[in-house]
């Protein structure tokens, strides 16, 4: 039993798995990941190879969110007049930041139009069909746009990682994957595929703020917990998903996301500059950073 688990058997009160992360970082990990956190202000980051050495303004980044936002308002209305389809696939790092891209993107449209799958474990019953099938239930209708908060690519990490697949579901998996999303291109979706890099100590500090505030512990899981102590394992894994299914009908836009201001802001100028929508202002939307935001190549710095 995990000593997280163990506390919370022992007081029921007890959030599970608080305490775990605190425990991970002072007894197993790296010292030069430990000295990072402690010497570093809080919005200093934390990554050497990170071209940035502090986060993005508020000032910068609320001025150009505002013009993001009256875009993705007008390009909702686009697809919804014209009856196109979009999905976006959130996947990255735990920690990452995924979650607040998403609530970025949807806070300002309809959400009988643009809404979020997050799918839980497959039931006894789904874990029996086609890998892909529960996630094609999920694709948007006619003027729609689907958030995927992780996505089929489960298999290709996250399952890989902690042996919830076998070689052979995941050697599939592969094989099967181009044609599927160049099925879901030719049926007239625009997919656009976003993988959200942050570095370990960054990764590490999220954690722990998680941790400390009671509005979040729940959000603690085994996975999460157990997910910091096979970063090396993850790496290995995502290089190898990400550079067998990066297509050019369905290529992957990287984005180094310990900068959560800068992450946003390049998530949603990825999507807008994907969709040809009616009244797409290009100087609203401004250049996106090469810096932290391409092609699978960013994926170490």
């Amino acid at each position: 039993m995990d000593q997280g688990q163990a506390a919370a058997s022992a007081d029921p009160d007890a959030i599970p798995f608080v305490g775990a992360i605190t425990r991970f970082l002072d007894e197993e990990a790296p010292a030069a990941i430990r000295a990072a956190i402690a010497k570093a202000g809080r919005k200093d980051m934390l990554d050497k190879s990170y071209p940035y050495r502090r986060e993005m303004g508020g000032d910068d980044y609320d001025g150009h969110m505002k013009r993001l936002q009256i875009e993705l308002v007008k390009m909702l209305h686009h697809l919804r007049t014209a009856g196109q389809r979009l999905v976006v696939l959130f996947e990255g790092r735990d920690a990452a930041g995924k979650g607040g891209c998403i609530e970025r993107m949807r806070e300002n449209l309809n959400p009988r139009s643009a809404y979020i799958v997050a799918l839980p474990k497959p039931t006894e019953r789904e874990a029996g069909q086609w890998y892909f099938q529960r996630y094609i239930d999920n694709l948007p209708a006619r003027g729609e746009v689907a958030l995927f908060d992780r996505s089929w690519y489960n298999r290709g990490v996250v399952e890989k990682v902690f042996g919830f697949c076998s070689d052979d579901q995941r050697g599939l998996f592969f094989r099967q994957l181009p044609d599927f999303e160049k099925m879901i291109v030719e049926e007239g979706i625009t997919l656009v595929k976003l993988w959200l890099e942050v570095g370990r100590a960054e990764q590490l500090r999220r954690f722990l703020a998680r941790e400390g505030d009671p509005l979040k512990q729940w959000k603690l899981s085994w996975i999460d917990v157990e997910g910091l102590k096979k970063w090396d394992a993850y790496t290995e894994a995502i290089t190898e998903t990400l550079q067998r299914t990066d297509s050019k009908h369905a290529p992957w836009t990287v984005i180094r996301a310990d900068d959560k201001n800068r992450a946003r802001l390049a998530a949603i100028q990825t999507v807008l500059r994907a969709v040809d929508y009616r009244h797409r202002d290009k100087k609203a939307i401004g250049s996106i950073d090469a810096a932290i935001c391409g092609g699978p190549g960013l994926l170490h710095g």
